[in-house]
């Protein structure tokens, strides 16, 4: 048997009639992750770049999820590659590596989640990913292909280079870093700048068959990036809904005492 009880993400992508909605997972939680399986959401996507996030509470955080029925994304911290071997023997759905503006980048990137000859990825048939050994070899080289290989790119350079960062062999998506996007650029995400640049990308990913995904906060903003073509979504983040959930809550109560 597979620990993955799911289609690759990469397929579920490929396969799916609507964009795919996630969210961050930040807090170190498995009750949170829990709860976000039981609200509907398609995928997670653990933090590791901008949470307190360590390997061993990724690696309960995907058996959970996954276990709950969710695919499992994961941001490591970095594009050093650090932990790319490690989270893939942990047996996520696929993986975003950050900070990515180059070709070389996004090839050093692809090559560490894809099994050698074509890639960097050793052999962990006996880890998680290969149910502690219990699946044939060639089996479990071929769920690599189900995986989603894909890099960040988060600064109008990147964007500029989009259509050779596209053609990346085992490239398989990409994720648009709004926020970072703005904050390098020093511009807004309605910036006419930005707009074109993001076209850009959507239209050469379209070309290639290749999903993008963005984070967004709200319904309103999930309909605009699907009417737009991305293919999967993460809407806030669990310590935001957490927030925004308390907040109103608290707001609603003393609203109702005052009234009295």
């Amino acid at each position: 048997m597979t620990v993955q009880h799911r289609p690759g993400f990469a397929r579920a992508l490929r396969e799916s009639h609507r964009i795919l909605i996630g969210t961050w997972v930040k807090i170190p939680s498995l009750e949170t992750v829990e709860i976000l399986a039981i609200a509907g959401f398609d995928f997670v996507v653990i933090d590791m770049e901008h949470a307190p996030l360590d390997l061993q509470s990724a690696y309960a955080a995907t058996v959970v999820a996954q276990g709950a029925g969710m695919h499992v994304l994961v941001r490591v911290p970095d594009r050093s590659g650090s932990h790319i071997q490690r989270m893939l023997d942990s047996g996520v759905d696929g993986i975003l590596v950050p900070r990515v503006e180059t070709p070389a980048a996004a090839a050093a990137a692809a090559r560490a989640m894809t099994f050698s000859p074509s890639g960097d990825r050793g052999n962990g048939s006996t880890s998680r990913a290969g149910g502690w050994g219990s699946v044939e070899l060639e089996a479990y080289l071929r769920s690599g292909d189900g995986l989603l290989r894909a890099v960040q790119v988060e600064h109008l350079d990147g964007l500029a280079l989009a259509h050779e960062i596209l053609d990346v062999p085992g490239l398989n998506g990409v994720f648009l870093g709004m926020g970072d996007l703005q904050l390098s650029s020093g511009l807004r995400s309605d910036d006419t700048i930005i707009d074109s640049a993001v076209d850009h990308l959507l239209d050469h990913a379209l070309e290639r068959g290749i999903p993008v995904g963005t984070a967004v906060q709200t319904p309103e903003q999930v309909e605009a990036a699907s009417d737009r073509g991305f293919a999967f979504v993460m809407a806030s983040n669990d310590t935001g809904i957490l927030r925004s959930g308390a907040t109103s809550l608290v707001s609603d109560i003393h609203r109702r005492l005052r009234s009295l």
